[in-house]
């Protein structure tokens, strides 16, 4: 048995512990450090679009390397987000497996760091605002009796959020939508 299909068979013997179905739908999660992590990718390639637009304006000696370097670095930076979500979509790392009956979340490492039934979850709040040209939308599902878990998804509107809500909805569970500003 590969990795991904282990843990893939962790995640679902979780999901069978607390009864919360077979179907399921999974959706990319982040982390405070992996919102900061796209930050400085998008400032990196910010700073590297100035600088090649800088060298085709003001020509110093060597253009052409210093052009290909900054090309080749700008190009590096770019192609790291999509590389990095196919390997952990692959190794099911940072993931929110969505169940009719709960969910089943896995951390950095694609074990599973928590689990949640709709029966135990009071009220889901969502808080969403822009930081430096990422919408980052962080949702709560607060628990009877225990800590609340926390889920922070990139995106003006991603699925994870509709899907979240419209469960929290199904379930007659109360929904709050607060928006944060950073200036």
């Amino acid at each position: 048995m590969t990795l991904p299909q282990r843990r893939g068979a962790a995640v679902q013997k979780r999901a069978d512990e607390l009864g919360l179905g077979r179907s399921r739908r999974t959706y990319a999660i982040t982390s405070v450090v992996g919102s900061l992590g796209q930050l400085a990718r998008r400032g990196l390639m910010l700073v590297l679009t100035l600088s090649l637009v800088a060298l085709v304006c003001f020509r110093p000696p060597s253009v052409l390397l210093k052009g290909a370097v900054v090309t080749v670095l700008l190009l590096a930076a770019w192609g790291v987000g999509p590389a990095w979500r196919r390997v952990s979509a692959d190794l099911q790392m940072n993931r929110c497996h969505l169940y009719p009956g709960g969910v089943v979340v896995t951390d950095l490492f694609g074990q599973v760091r928590d689990a949640v039934t709709w029966a135990e979850v009071s009220t889901l709040k969502r808080s969403y605002g822009a930081v430096l040209l990422t919408v980052i939308n962080r949702v709560e599902l607060t628990r009877h009796g225990a800590a609340p878990m926390a889920l922070v998804a990139l995106g003006a509107e991603p699925d994870l959020v509709k899907a979240l809500q419209e469960q929290a909805t199904r379930h007659g569970i109360p929904q709050r939508n607060v928006r944060f500003q950073v200036s």
